[in-house]
Formats: C-alpha cells, structure tokens, sequence
C-alpha cells in the first residue's frame, strides 16, 4: 500500500475511533439518566473534572493515561476504549472493503449507532427507541442520494428486520424484549432488505456460538437473560463486510449502495 494509502487508512481509523469515542459517552450519559447533547462537557465519572482536550484523544489518551484519570487517578472504564478500538478497526476495514464511496459513508456511519446500541444493551439490557429510531431516519436519509428505489430497499429492510424480530417476540411469549425489533428497524434502513436478512442470520449465529460454550460449561441457563443487541450490532458490521461476497457466491445481485 503507498503512503497515501496509510495515511487515509489512518485517517479511518480515527474517525472510526472518534464514533466510537462519542457513542461511549452519549451511553454512559444516557444509562444515567443525564443529557448527552448541547455544550455539557465530557468529565471524569469518578472526581468530576472536566476533561481537557489531550484527554479526550480517542485510544491515544486512554494508552497515555495509562487507563487512568490525569486528576483523581480513577480508571477510566475500559469499555469506553475498547468502543473507541473496535469502531476505529471496523472503520478502517471498511475503508478497505470499499474504498471512498458510499458504501464506505453507509457503513461507517451506522457504527455511531451500533457501538451506542451495544455499550447499552450489554450494560443495562435495554435498547433506546429514540437512538434506534434516530438510526432508521439518518439510514433512510442517506439512501435518498440513491434515489426512490434505495429508499424503498431501505424501508422494507428495516420493516422485514422489525417484522421477524417482533415475529420471534410473540413466540417467546415476553421472554424476548421488543427493543431488539425495533433496533432492527435501525439496522435495516442501513442494510437494505437482503443485507438485513445477512444481518439477522449472522448475528443469531454469533449469538448462538457465544451463548452454547456457556451453556455447555453451566455459566449460564436456558432461563438466563442474554442481550441479543450486542450481536445483531455484529451481524450487521458482518453484513457490511462480507454480505456482497457471499451473494455474489451464491449468485444474488446486490443493491446501491453495497453494489456501487
């Protein structure tokens, strides 16, 4: 790769980074029942300190830091750095699978969404309708530069993503939350309807394969509540990457923006 290329890689990389950094924040905000936007300024969670500039450098400060705070010494909840990690690795995977096109804007922007819905489903349990509604409309916004056709793939992937949720909801008789429907909404307005269906087959199987050693060791029960958020935010990263490979293998077309 030139030189050129690395530097846009990094440069990926830290916006994926900065999504990261943001949808921790906006999470640890929203879990406390505080306001996650306007000018309120990012400060430590253990001494209250406002946080300085150098201190809110995605990954760098938390490695700087040592995970620690510059003022109290409080560790910096790892969570918030490996959200940082994890969206800054995706966002340069994807800069790679699709280079600058929209494809890479698609993918790249959901992952605002899809780290906010795993830092809170996997914390607390719970998916935030306002924050999956708020991914439904900037997905379904972003596919009006595909014009007509593209607004109605992303509607009825977000509707076949809600419709099986909901369908599997009902089956479970309550043992299942609605959240999960209604973040597939979100994720299904980015995806489209046949990367919504890669989506869901991927994150039930990543589901399956965390859930089964765990069982078969006894850590958890039939009974146990397990958030199904963290990998249906998975399967639809898996979609990204991988959705145009398998369908070209099996022979299916795929749609703007994923066949741009």
């Amino acid at each position: 790769m030139a030189a050129c290329g690395w530097l846009f890689l990094i440069f990926a990389f830290f916006v994926g980074a900065s999504l990261g950094s943001f949808a921790g924040a906006a999470a640890c905000r929203a879990e406390a029942g505080e306001k996650w936007w306007g000018l309120e300024r990012s400060r430590c969670v253990s001494c209250g300190a406002v946080l300085a500039p150098r201190d809110l450098v995605p990954v760098l400060s938390f490695i700087a830091l040592r995970g620690r705070c510059r003022f109290c010494g409080a560790r910096i909840p790892v969570r918030d750095f490996i959200a940082e990690l994890a969206c800054g690795v995706l966002c340069a995977v994807f800069f790679l699978r699709f280079g600058f096109s929209y494809s890479f804007l698609f993918s790249s922007a959901s992952l605002l969404f899809l780290a906010f819905h795993t830092l809170t489903d996997a914390e607390t349990g719970y998916i935030y309708d306002s924050w999956a509604f708020a991914m439904a409309g900037a997905g379904l916004a972003l596919r009006l530069a595909g014009g007509a056709s593209a607004v109605i793939d992303g509607a009825a992937g977000a509707a076949a993503g809600f419709c099986f949720i909901w369908a599997v909801v009902l089956l479970s008789r309550g043992r299942m939350g609605t959240g999960d429907a209604v973040l597939m909404l979100g994720v299904g307005a980015f995806t489209g309807l046949k990367f919504a269906a890669a989506a869901l087959y991927a994150g039930f199987l990543l589901g399956c394969a965390a859930v089964l050693p765990l069982l078969a060791a006894g850590k958890v029960t039939r009974k146990t509540a397990v958030p199904l958020g963290p990998f249906l935010c998975a399967g639809c990263a898996a979609a990204f990457i991988f959705g145009g490979s398998a369908a070209g293998f099996f022979g299916f077309s795929v749609p703007w923006p994923w066949g741009a």
